[in-house]
């Protein structure tokens, strides 16, 4: 069996960055574990993958800091089952981690280029079952819908209409709300049909691009 260079650094990522800061659940610590986050990164990066920072992925787009993949990751409570809409597949890495989860994840981007390289990047790595979509992930998956979660991994200017009316009942959503330059992270939740939101701490993402977008 060989041998992983890469591990010591996960595993001292998770231990350092998501556990000590505060991420408590189990199944998402171990699922950051398991995940090569340095396969989703340029190869030229690699040594810096698993940094507490961003990096950039291409065609003006980044993968997010760890800690908030997995801040995100945590809020949406998942059980393994669920059907996650994420708008924005960027490299694969948060798709790769919502598939360690068990979700049922339909993964929309609308670079193709990123599309097509996470597609072949999680194949490549064995992750299975995603469903992928180029095209406006501000306006959701409708014919898809309902959605028991949703993830947005780029800031919209104001909570995007289609992506509320798509999450089920008692669906929970993670998406950054604010300007240009920095964000809320808010956490959605449809309850008898209506959508409540809280703010859980200020971000920094790319924007989101779209008709609901930017």
């Amino acid at each position: 069996m060989s041998v992983d260079p890469f591990e010591p650094a996960r595993r001292k990522m998770v231990e350092e960055q998501l556990a000590a800061r505060g991420i408590r659940d189990r199944r998402v610590l171990e699922a950051f574990g398991r995940v090569p986050r340095h396969r989703f990164v340029p190869v030229e990066l690699r040594d810096r993958a698993y940094g507490d920072h961003p990096l950039a992925i291409g065609e003006g787009q980044t993968i997010s800091q760890p800690y908030m993949v997995a801040c995100m990751t945590e809020l949406l409570e998942l059980g393994g089952g669920e059907k996650v809409l994420e708008v924005g597949t960027g490299s694969g890495y948060q798709t790769a981690v919502l598939l360690e989860l068990g979700a049922e994840v339909l993964t929309v981007e609308v670079e193709p280029e990123l599309a097509a390289g996470a597609r072949e990047r999680l194949e490549g790595l064995g992750y299975r079952g995603a469903r992928f979509r180029v095209g406006d992930g501000s306006l959701g998956w409708r014919e898809e819908s309902p959605f028991d979660r949703v993830i947005v991994t780029a800031g919209a200017p104001s909570l995007p209409v289609s992506l509320t009316g798509q999450l089920g009942e008692g669906g929970l959503m993670a998406i950054p709300v604010g300007g240009e330059e920095e964000q809320d992270l808010l956490l959605v939740r449809r309850r008898e049909g209506r959508v409540e939101r809280r703010r859980i701490c200020g971000c920094v993402f790319v924007k989101l691009r779209g008709e609901e977008g930017w």
